[in-house]
């Protein structure tokens, strides 16, 4: 079961090809450690994809990678540093791809001139948490034991004990 609880990841990479495997892996755990593993696949490629195309096309190759879970929805935001990537021209074809697989995507400028590409996956209808917690279902230890047989003989002797005093009390 998914948390509603908010979570956050942030992580610092400079962009190479042997790079983009290890932050498609680190995205995937932090994923699944989120319990959002229907989700990574989407994710991963989407990030694959801006990494690559910042690895080909930007000349500062210092990234940063956000992701954001709020309960309902996964952002992803990469920003790179080079002022002079142009991503209606540079990454037009990797746009359009993440435009394609993602439920909304963007593109901002930050103050200091660097672009930020994010994409955001919505939870399905079966991945969001429920209103109501469901309550413990019972353990195999909390089923009650079959009564042992006792000998006959065992039964009997207190019945005939109380009974006399039974009679003795009247």
């Amino acid at each position: 079961m998914k948390t509603a609880v908010p979570c956050y990841y942030h992580l610092d990479v400079d962009v190479c090809p042997e790079r983009v495997g290890q932050v498609r892996r680190i995205l995937a755990a932090h994923l699944s450690y989120w319990d959002l593993d229907s989700h990574v696949e989407t994710v991963c490629r989407g990030a694959e994809m801006l990494l690559t195309a910042i690895d080909e096309h930007a000349t500062d190759k210092h990234t940063s990678i956000e992701m954001w879970w709020n309960g309902q929805h996964l952002i992803t935001a990469i920003g790179g540093g080079d002022r002079r990537l142009r991503p209606d021209l540079d990454l037009r074809a990797c746009l359009e791809r993440i435009a394609v697989m993602s439920d909304g995507w963007g593109c901002c400028a930050t103050g200091t001139g660097s672009n930020v590409i994010w994409f955001s996956q919505r939870a399905r209808s079966g991945e969001r948490v429920p209103l109501v917690p469901t309550g413990p279902t019972p353990s195999l230890r909390e089923m009650r034991q079959v009564p042992r047989e006792l000998p006959a003989a065992a039964l009997a002797a207190p019945a005939d004990e109380a009974r006399g005093a039974l009679e003795a009390a009247l």
